[in-house]
């Protein structure tokens, strides 16, 4: 009964200390655990994969903030490889002003891992608000739209560019938003101009999209940090992608996470029930 006691009384601060070093293990040592493909995900990567002509660049919209970065940015670093591993070309823009900083960083972060050059390989957009007036815009002429890049150059100087004015030489849009975003592409671009849309999403936001996903309107979408690990799995089997998996590392986290909280809550109730017993009670 003591032992039983003893863990029924024992002090949280060792618990939460447990919590912890399960939660960080995984982000030092290497694990290969399970992971599903989701059809979603399997139907966005197969479409950017199949995308015939890669100077058509697809345009990867970073509509959200720091405070979803944690389950957003790993699916922005994952679809950048993917394109970039094709040849494909890129143009970065975000709808949000504390997105375009998120959007130029990572951008160019991933274009050093493949060697690719500003201008030529990609483009990052500066911030114009407005959003559904830009979304319009874009479908008349981008360049109109950004006369210049993010950094200041004349987007129709960019080799990039140079065979875009509309939607019609854009194969996808990539919303990746927690927010309502993706929804203004959908209304604005699909339905206006039959641009497809693809969208990576919260994973608290993301069954509402299944009813598009159902009705076409968008090719695939990424839910949250799953969705990221789905996406970073395909592309390091099928395209032998290198770097550092975050989406998968915090998955693994998560995983360890839940697992460390169901055996506290199984030994918890064994210890309850174990005295109760001991004490006499009913159980």
């Amino acid at each position: 009964m003591k032992f039983w006691t003893n863990i029924s009384n024992i002090d949280k601060r060792w618990i939460y200390l447990l919590i912890a070093i399960v939660i960080i293990f995984p982000f030092f040592i290497k694990l290969d655990l399970p992971v599903s493909i989701s059809p979603p995900t399997q139907s966005l990567y197969d479409f950017i994969d199949s995308i015939p002509n890669k100077d058509n660049p697809i345009i990867i919209s970073f509509d959200y903030d720091p405070s979803t970065q944690g389950e957003l940015t790993p699916m922005a670093i994952a679809l950048m490889r993917h394109a970039f591993s094709n040849n494909q070309r890129v143009i970065s823009m975000s709808f949000w002003p504390q997105g375009i900083g998120l959007a130029e960083e990572i951008t160019s972060n991933v274009a050093k891992e493949f060697d690719k050059v500003e201008g030529k390989d990609y483009v990052v957009m500066p911030y114009i608000p407005g959003v559904s007036a830009v979304v319009l815009s874009i479908g008349e002429d981008i360049k109109k739209t950004f006369v210049t890049d993010y950094y200041g150059n004349k987007t129709d100087t960019l080799e990039c560019l140079r065979n875009v004015k509309n939607y019609k030489q854009i194969p996808i849009v990539i919303s990746l938003a927690g927010s309502s975003s993706p929804y203004i592409w959908i209304i604005y671009a699909y339905t206006k101009h039959g641009q497809l849309v693809g969208v990576g999403t919260t994973a608290v936001a993301a069954s509402a999209y299944y009813p598009y996903l159902r009705t076409k309107q968008i090719v695939g979408m990424l839910g949250g940090l799953k969705g990221a690990a789905e996406y970073e799995l395909l592309i390091k089997t099928n395209k032998n992608v290198k770097g550092r998996q975050m989406a998968t590392i915090g998955m693994n986290s998560q995983s360890f996470g839940h697992l460390a909280m169901i055996l506290l809550i199984i030994v918890g109730n064994i210890s309850y029930f174990v005295i109760r017993k001991q004490k006499g009670e009913k159980a």
